[in-house]
């Protein structure tokens, strides 16, 4: 169809880890810090994980995108993706008394960048938790009046949520949601060499590192951070004043070594091709095609079958 916004399909691989990026709608700030919004999205991320054994390491919710660093072991994440955001966009309107689209539109809906080693895994993890300084919000992240994973919460006890008021109904007025929701911070994969200490260490003590780098970029320009009562003050219909750089890059995997990196983009391509070519038999009617492992949507919605292994 002329002028259709096409995506590729996504390669939706076992125990992947991921950096996840929502934007909202129109860049505002629909996701606003407040005790109520920052009450719905946990409890609604809470849910969904749970639903889908998705594994949360780290997330910034800043007022008008989020970011979450996860692993997916069991190739569930568009799913995951799929009921936690329809959850926080109905539950956020709700309180709003809005009906408009909460989350930005068109394309692939969310990003999802997959992480090729461990420390491409800490340097994502960083950069998440760093994601209010480096807005310009807060001179340190922990200031920052929005959801917020601490790096002393990862590998600790669950975060733990009520069910927020107002949209969704209780046991007793015939809701199925639970009163209560956990949220564990799960260890990421691939430090085994470090203790649970250390590698909080590790990731506190980078933290500080780009958030003193980040300040001194900020002194040398003359920039100043916006902080907390400016930020809470904004309204959510409210947008920055920037303009949002177009045609940007769309990455879908990161990694800095160039041999790790060329090889993951070699993949990503090869399941592109072959996704096509068995695309176009399916649509010619051949129901007993191979689509390639990695293969989700089609899976999911049509019970085509996939290769067991890439």
């Amino acid at each position: 169809m002329a002028g259709a916004v096409v995506s590729l399909p996504r390669l939706v691989l076992p125990k992947s880890s991921y950096l996840v990026t929502r934007r909202c709608s129109e860049r505002r700030f629909l996701l606003a810090p407040s005790e109520l919004t920052n009450q719905i999205f946990l409890y609604c991320m809470a849910i969904a994980v749970e639903r889908t054994s998705v594994q949360v390491h780290a997330f910034s919710v800043l007022s008008n995108h989020y970011h979450l660093v996860l692993t997916d072991p069991d190739a569930r994440l568009p799913e995951c993706m799929q009921l936690m955001n329809s959850l926080i966009a109905r539950a956020v309107n709700a309180t709003r008394a809005r009906w408009e689209q909460l989350f930005e539109a068109g394309g692939a809906s969310y990003s999802a960048v997959r992480l090729e080693s461990a420390e491409t895994l800490l340097d994502k993890v960083v950069y998440t938790l760093a994601n209010p300084v480096s807005s310009g919000l807060v001179r340190h992240a922990h200031s920052w009046p929005g959801l917020w994973s601490r790096p002393r919460d990862m590998m600790a006890e669950p975060l733990v949520v009520a069910r927020p008021l107002g949209f969704f109904r209780s046991e007793d007025d015939g809701g199925t949601m639970p009163a209560f929701a956990s949220l564990p911070l799960v260890r990421p994969p691939g430090f085994d060499d470090l203790s649970d200490d250390a590698l909080r260490e590790v990731i506190a003590g980078r933290l500080l590192a780009r958030e003193d780098e980040l300040a001194a970029v900020a002194a040398a320009e003359g920039g100043r951070f916006l902080g907390r009562k400016t930020v809470l003050a904004q309204s959510p219909t409210d947008a920055p004043t920037t303009r949002e750089p177009r045609r940007k890059l769309d990455p879908r995997v990161a990694e800095k070594d160039p041999r790790r990196r060329a090889a993951a983009l070699e993949r990503l391509v090869r399941f592109w091709i072959d996704y096509r070519a068995a695309w176009l038999r399916f649509a010619a009617g051949d129901r007993a095609v191979l689509f390639p492992h990695g293969t989700y949507a089609l899976r999911v919605r049509f019970r085509v079958f996939c290769a067991d292994t890439a």
